[in-house]
């Protein structure tokens, strides 16, 4: 089936030309420049994910060494390890606490100091490599990959770091990666961030590239001037849809695509084009070394070096719906998961047909008890849901928005195209009911009956969501309007339209937007502070603070384009 009257020019794989000069160093030309150095102490701080056999094989090896000490040799017990971050872990299969450790706290003291002092004596050349090895004092070279890269391994059976769990739950792994293991690896990234001598990319196992430190971060401060996207990744689902592999061109032969992170720097990665090579970091990099030049100094002053925007996509076209699902309020993310600011959405719709519909806060009159005991015997197989009793279910048209601040029982129903902005906590979603379904494992998918519960707001009625949450359209002027959010979400959208250029000034914070109609449309500055950028139909980029104001016109003068943009509000006392 068709979705579009035109051809998308959507771009899956977008890179980021920096220079026309060769500033990487291949496999070959990194171990040269490595072995040129003649340093005595090499040390190789890898991410957890990073294929350290290959690595070893590959560059270690060829380095010729006298001494090559892998410093995971050296961590407690894997029971210990598991005692100490049992807080943290939890025995939920999703959800974990927020960790604040270091390193250090893997490794056998004693041993280690033995290490130093035994590395200080050695002749020759000692290279000491993994997770933690910056606990050694010497050249330091960080070995990175991307998110996505490392969920990907995790499928094909990587385990977490010292957990012996290579067969676990997929979501098991993901969670101690994600609260515990990429926390601790990003803080080391930043505390030896003046150390770190060069960046080596190991997502390709056969093609390494390493770029020098200050050649890596001039770039990314070039970023937070200029408009940019960030690679997307894209995976299929219970209830995916056919959408996006027109729309975003991917494989027809994949049964469906449920969902697609393109504007999510924790995630996300970039590209960046050095000549005839290109490097593929994590965006979350971009965040973490210039979060004030990226995000602006109002939104680095309450997130701190958390991106606070998200945008994704949902697609239920010829799919099914999601799971009926809440998320946590403000106080309950913090006291339970240790996070600072909770997962308020909000559904854009991009596409859908005629019997798309959008499951949105409770009918009038609905009992808490009666609700929460038809949700348990629904889960336990007794009963199946009568959501037409409970949910209010709203049909979906085409650039409609809906608001979902944070305790919204709420989900998209099938056939709906869903562009989603929200706040960029993302994996806290409770599920109250998955319409009976397995997941694509073959298990059932995680519910949260007990978590949902504590969270759920009754107060958010036909009424009231009719009056607070759908489509609060606000005209600002000929072309532009403000379509959201709740006031009890912090983000603030604006929808833009145009054929010929206009004028958008930024108030010194980072913006998110997507083109959400027209084939295509060129971004340029004014002051010509940055190239014209082109962007196509339903690709999210970003507009970092340093960019003042820019232009935007579509690319066919006889078509109207529209973007939905999003910001961190600014409150007026």
């Amino acid at each position: 089936m068709s979705y579009l009257n035109f051809k998308s020019l959507y771009d899956k794989d977008p890179k980021i030309h920096i220079t026309d000069s060769e500033a990487l160093f291949d496999k070959k030309g990194l171990v040269e420049e490595l072995k040129n150095l003649k340093e005595k102490v090499l040390v190789f701080e890898t991410y957890p994910g990073v294929d350290e056999e290959v690595l070893k094989k590959d560059i270690l090896l060829k380095l010729k060494p006298t001494h090559l000490i892998h410093i995971e040799d050296y961590t407690k017990s894997s029971k210990e390890i598991n005692e100490i971050l049992k807080y943290n872990i939890t025995d939920d299969r999703v959800f974990g606490v927020y960790s604040h450790h270091t390193v250090d706290v893997f490794y056998d003291e004693e041993k280690i100091k033995s290490l130093r002092e035994a590395i200080h004596k050695n002749d020759g050349v000692t290279v000491v490599y993994g997770f933690g090895a910056s606990l050694i004092k010497g050249f330091l070279i960080h070995v990175g990959l991307t998110r996505w890269e490392i969920q990907l391994r995790f499928r094909r059976g990587l385990g977490n770091f010292k957990a012996n769990n290579e067969n676990d739950d997929i979501l098991r792994k993901y969670k101690r990666a994600f609260f515990i293991e990429w926390r601790i690896a990003d803080r080391i990234k930043e505390t030896y961030l003046n150390e770190f001598k060069y960046f080596i990319d190991y997502n390709d196992l056969n093609n390494p590239l390493m770029i020098k430190k200050e050649t890596y971060l001039a770039t990314l401060k070039l970023l937070t001037y200029r408009p940019f996207r960030m690679v997307p990744y894209f995976d299929p689902g219970v209830w995916g849809g056919q959408w996006m592999k027109e729309v975003c061109n991917l494989d027809e032969n994949n049964s469906n695509y449920a969902w697609s992170f393109d504007g999510v720097p924790e995630e996300n990665s970039l590209k960046l084009t050095f000549g005839s090579k290109t490097i593929h970091m994590p965006a979350q990099d971009l965040v973490q070394f210039y979060p004030k030049e990226l995000m602006g100094s109002r939104v680095h002053a309450r997130f701190g070096k958390m991106f606070p925007i998200r945008f994704d996509l949902l697609d239920t076209m010829e799919g099914g719906n999601l799971s009926l699902q809440v998320h946590p309020l403000t106080e309950y993310i913090f006291d339970k998961f240790g996070m600072t600011y909770t997962q308020d959405e909000s559904y854009y719709i991009l596409d859908t047909k005629d019997d798309g519909v959008v499951y949105l806060g409770f009918k009038e009159g609905v009992k808490k008890d009666e609700f929460e005991q038809a949700l348990i015997d629904a889960n336990e197989g007794k009963a199946i849901l009568d959501d037409k009793k409970y949910i209010n279910k709203f049909v979906a048209k085409k650039h409609d928005h809906y608001s979902i601040p944070a305790g919204t029982i709420h989900c998209s129903g099938k056939n709906t195209m869903v562009l989603e902005i929200s706040a960029c906590n993302y994996i806290f979603t409770f599920k109250l009911w998955d319409w009976g379904r397995l997941g694509l494992d073959g298990k059932p998918r995680p519910v949260h009956l007990e978590h949902g519960f504590k969270n759920l707001q009754y107060d958010r009625t036909t009424s009231w969501v009719k009056e607070n949450l759908v489509n609060p359209f606000v005209k600002l002027n000929e072309f532009s309007e403000k379509t959201g959010l709740h006031e009890r979400e912090f983000l603030s959208t604006i929808r833009y339209r145009f054929k010929k250029p206009i004028k958008i000034e930024n108030d010194g914070t980072v913006m998110m937007a997507n083109l959400v109609e027209g084939k295509a449309a060129l971004i340029s500055s004014p002051t010509n502070v940055f190239k014209p950028y082109e962007v196509h139909y339903a690709e999210t980029f970003i507009i970092p603070a340093g960019v003042s104001e820019f232009m935007i016109e579509s690319l066919d003068p006889n078509e109207e384009a529209m973007i939905i943009t999003a910001k961190v509000r600014v409150w007026v006392h």
